[in-house]
């Protein structure tokens, strides 16, 4: 009886043991499996870091003189032309720095101008080229006052964006498959993808940006002065000579004399009451003196 009862514990005891070793191999199968996915993600990561492509972004400014500046933009807009790029932006302005009128002739004035005259130019030039094109201007002007080059790195935000677009896609993949009419599952998915539709527009733009470098292009040439012949203004240049208006004058002055005798016998009444009053005068003045006498 007693080794029966012994015979029992032990095959409880082993079936026990047996059962404790199955579930610790199944746990370390596990932890393996999840180490090894995650040690696989991790590689992934990496090698899609290590071979990501550099996406530089190439910007490259250019201040100089030039003989003309109206030949120079002709000039510039054929090389672009030859070297597959474009000219996004132009502006040709000319500031006056000083005028003046001086007599030309009688009726005419002599007007001088000193301007001078600035370009400005934009434009999308392939990155390989960007090199080779600064130094064709270079060899366009006549001084260079100012060039730079800067490079920008959008490596790293370029991976970001991919990187996220793609668990967006999976997090809509999910969200799509428990979806729910009473769920806010719907909204949320559009949010994820404007969020998608964003990070892939800001990802072409850097794809642009790096296949094409922008190139600003300031040029100027020295003060130029501009002779032209207008008319005069002046309405005193227009008079005759002096003798002539000296014969003029006194034409005018015989008119207005005789005008004022015509005048004058308009006004007969009153000069005969004026001669009245006159000789009244001078008797009444005589009498007195005689009868003081």
């Amino acid at each position: 009886m007693l080794q029966l009862v012994l015979r029992g514990n032990m095959n409880l005891l082993m079936k026990r043991l047996l059962f404790i070793l199955l579930i610790a191999g199944l746990w370390g199968c596990n932890s393996e499996r999840k180490n090894r996915a995650s040690a696989d993600a991790t590689e992934s990561l990496q090698a899609t870091d290590s071979t990501a492509a550099e996406k530089i972004i190439k910007t490259a400014d250019m201040r100089f003189r030039v003989k003309d500046v109206q030949h120079t933009k002709e000039q510039l807009s054929s090389t672009l032309k030859a070297e597959g790029g474009m000219i996004s932006e132009f502006t040709l302005q000319s500031s006056i720095q000083q005028t003046e009128k001086v007599k030309y002739s009688a009726d005419s004035l002599l007007e001088l101008t000193s301007y001078r005259k600035e370009g400005r130019i934009v434009a999308k030039v392939p990155a390989e080229k960007l090199d080779d094109f600064t130094n064709k201007i270079a060899k366009m002007a006549v001084f260079v006052d100012q060039q730079s080059l800067k490079m920008d790195d959008q490596s790293l935000n370029y991976l970001s964006n991919k990187l996220k677009n793609n668990n967006r896609a999976e997090a809509v993949t999910q969200l799509n498959k428990h979806a729910n009419k009473k769920s806010n599952n719907v909204e949320t998915a559009l949010e994820i993808k404007d969020d998608y539709v964003d990070k892939k527009i800001e990802n072409q733009l850097i794809d642009a940006k790096v296949k094409y470098s922008t190139l600003t292009l300031d040029f100027y040439q020295d003060n130029t002065v501009q002779k032209i012949v207008i008319g005069n203004d002046d309405l005193y240049s227009y008079r005759p000579s002096f003798f002539t208006r000296f014969w003029l004058n006194i034409q005018n002055g015989w008119v207005i004399f005789k005008e004022f005798i015509l005048i004058l016998t308009n006004m007969w009444m009153i000069l005969l009451l004026i001669a009245a009053g006159y000789f009244s005068f001078r008797y009444y003045r005589k009498k007195r003196k005689a009868s003081m006498l």
